[in-house]
């Protein structure tokens, strides 16, 4: 589950993960008196005016309806209120949003961290995440944090260095040394890196995220280490852990079509093609969507009905797919298992005369349990739906469909 940077700010700073303060606001009129409160509690003078929304990018990105950027200075408390109208209500588009983008409908209203001091500012980049191929966490850092990482990562990828972290014994304290040290630090702000870096691992495990990524990570001018931005990833699979974190979702960010399945117990994934696929278990899923591929065709969706496909759920299943206008048709790929195929045939057949007219072919292909009376069920319903035993004749059904 995707969080917004003021929400994940709050997480880092809980574990002692020192963060560029900031006070977040949903109109405008509320811009400068929260910006007065941030200037009591920090004795910033100048503000940055950032976007909230799950997207990265927003440095480079354009609000649509007034060209300001997704994060702007504002340099005093007289210019707060205009920066907030240049981004609180439009529409960012950056490289991570379709090309409508993604609505404003908070902003935070941050601390400038970039003083004058006895040292040079410095950004690096730091992330906490799983490496899969060896099944163990670890922190991916750089040197060359900012708006320009994905760059770094393609031109210079040795300046981006892994410490990977023994589950048996956790981050070592030689480690984050080793890290500060990489970074080219020294004297107060290597000890400050090393603690960041503890606290920000810390907090990335007792959460049960799936991803911290900080840029940048900011050496400031007088040697203090902070979190300028955060993007966290929570781990669904442990919100059962966490109540109040799941209280952290936005549903405003999210597909509401995908919001909409989640209500009703659907795993459902929207994708970019014209054949919607509905299946019950993940990798049977995935299995259904590489043959419509070898048909040909793209799949539409990930929906995965799970065990429990009777006519309420399959009709929810049909409609929710049916709200796709490229959906062109549709692949029901169920294996009997925990739950029967007559069932399923059943459920299907009643689903298609509770909606009414469905203008799009549907291919029912069932295996398991019962699958013989299934097919029955679906040959004799009279409707237009056309039944197939093996998986390669379902997809070849659909490319006699589509033809």
């Amino acid at each position: 589950m995707n969080i917004h940077e003021y929400q994940a700010k709050a997480i880092l700073s809980s574990f002692g993960v020192t963060v560029q303060q900031g006070k977040v606001v949903d109109r405008v009129e509320d811009a400068v008196a929260a910006a007065k409160q941030l200037t009591e509690e920090t004795g910033t003078g100048w503000y940055v005016v950032k976007a909230q929304i799950h997207a990265g990018g927003r440095g480079k990105g354009i609000v649509t309806e007034t060209g300001s950027h997704g994060v702007v200075l504002a340099k005093g408390i007289d210019h707060v209120e205009e920066k907030v109208k240049g981004v609180l209500g439009g529409h960012l588009v950056t490289k991570q949003t379709s090309a409508g983008g993604k609505k404003v409908n908070k902003v935070l209203i941050a601390q400038d961290v970039y003083y004058p001091g006895p040292s040079e500012t410095s950004e690096f980049y730091m992330s906490v995440l799983l490496n899969r191929a060896t099944g163990r966490n670890m922190i991916m850092y750089s040197t060359e944090g900012g708006m320009d990482i994905e760059a770094v990562a393609e031109h210079t990828p040795h300046l981006i260095f892994t410490e990977e972290i023994d589950p048996s014994v956790g981050l070592q304290a030689f480690q984050t040394r080793k890290i500060a040290f990489n970074l080219g630090l020294s004297g107060q702000a290597f000890k400050e890196m090393a603690k960041f870096v503890e606290a920000l691992y810390r907090a990335y495990v007792e959460t049960d995220s799936s991803m911290f990524e900080i840029n940048p990570v900011l050496k400031t001018s007088d040697d203090r280490i902070l979190a300028v931005d955060a993007k966290v990833t929570l781990d669904g699979n442990g919100l059962f852990r966490h109540k109040d974190y799941a209280a952290l979702r936005d549903t405003s960010e999210e597909d509401p079509t995908e919001v909409e399945a989640d209500s009703h117990g659907l795993n459902y994934v929207k994708l970019d093609g014209n054949v919607g696929c509905m299946v019950n278990g993940a990798g049977l899923a995935m299995a259904t969507m590489d043959m419509i591929k070898l048909a040909g065709y793209e799949p539409a969706n990930f929906l995965d009905v799970g065990g429990t496909a009777d006519a309420a759920r399959v009709e929810k299943a049909f409609r929710i797919i049916l709200k796709d206008p490229n959906v062109k048709a549709i692949l029901v790929n169920i294996f009997g298992g925990i739950v029967r195929c007559d069932r399923v045939a059943q459920g299907v057949v009643d689903a298609y005369k509770s909606i009414g007219e469905i203008n799009v072919p549907i291919i029912v292909r069932l295996q398991g349990t019962n699958a013989v009376e299934a097919k029955t069920i679906i040959d004799n319903s009279g409707l237009k739906v056309l039944s197939a035993i093996a998986l390669k004749e379902a997809a070849q059904k659909v490319q006699e469909a589509l033809a």
